[in-house]
Formats: C-alpha cells, sequence, structure tokens
C-alpha cells in the first residue's frame, strides 16, 4: 500500500475529529491488521473503486460512538439511535471527503460509496483484497476512547 493514499485519510481524519469534537485527538501507532478483522462495536465503512479499490473502515466502541454522536449534536445520547447513526455516518462522509479531495489533487481518480454502518458485538469485516493488510491509524480521544481509522487500499488490478 503506498503512502500517498494513506496520508490524505490520516490528515482529514485528525482534522476532522479536531474540529467537530472540539477536544483533543492524539495520533496513536500506526500499526497492521489483517483484513479480516473483529469490529469494537461501530464501524462505519466507506469502499473506494477506480484507480485504487478497497476501503476505509472507521471502527469504535459504542461508547465512543455515543460520545461521537453526542458531540457533534450538541446533546447527550444513552442509545445508539437513527441520529446517532446517522451522525457516525456523516462522519465517515466528512473523513472521506477531504482524504479524497486530496487524493483527486495528487491525480487519483475513484469512486466512493456511500457509508454503511455496522453495529452488534461478535462481528468480523472481511475484505477480498488479496494479499493486502489493513493500515490501522488510532485516532485517541483521551477518555472517550478511540476511533481506528483502518484503510485498506491497492492499486487496481487491470
Amino acid at each position: 500500500m503506498r503512502v500517498e493514499y494513506i496520508n490524505p485519510f490520516v490528515e482529514a481524519a485528525y482534522s476532522v475529529l479536531k474540529e467537530v469534537l472540539d477536544s483533543n485527538v492524539k495520533r496513536g501507532e500506526i500499526y497492521l491488521k489483517p483484513t479480516s478483522m473483529q469490529i469494537m462495536g461501530v464501524a462505519a465503512l466507506v469502499g473506494l473503486a477506480g484507480d485504487v479499490e478497497g476501503r476505509v473502515l472507521f471502527d469504535m466502541t459504542r461508547e465512543t460512538a455515543l460520545y461521537v454522536s453526542g458531540a457533534m449534536n450538541g446533546e447527550t445520547f444513552t442509545t445508539l439511535d437513527e441520529l446517532a447513526k446517522a451522525t457516525i455516518q456523516e462522519l465517515a462522509n466528512m473523513i472521506t471527503a477531504q482524504a479524497v479531495t486530496k487524493l483527486h489533487d495528487l491525480g487519483f481518480k475513484f469512486d466512493l460509496t456511500p457509508p454503511a454502518l455496522f453495529t452488534g458485538d461478535n462481528m468480523e469485516v472481511s475484505t477480498n483484497l488479496g494479499e493486502v493488510e489493513a493500515l490501522i491509524v488510532p485516532m485517541e480521544l483521551g477518555e472517550n476512547g478511540k476511533i481506528e481509522v483502518n484503510v485498506a487500499i491497492r492499486e487496481r488490478i487491470k
């Protein structure tokens, strides 16, 4: 996976989270995971197709999702209702849109799927990308948990 694909997502996630949460956001240590992995409880998935193919997954616990939804809406959520879910999807849209704009400026062309939201315990996400590993960039939100930006992208096989 080329670093040109990853950096825009890392930069966009940091920038958007810092803006919408108005709190201390810190980038954690980057690491690799297999593309088949268990999610933490709430995950927004955006698919990519074009010059590159793959997906970006924004993975967090239910508690972190409730915190993020509350911070973005100026209210407190105790359940992951429709507004809270839509807010997590919008967060994924905001981050992905900013990253894709940067990638388009670098000459990469591709399309996105709307964010799909997955919630539940003991769920696993698998991507059929062959030998591609997912690069994980944790965005630490202090006492409010973390959001793992999980990027698995490869150049399209023609």
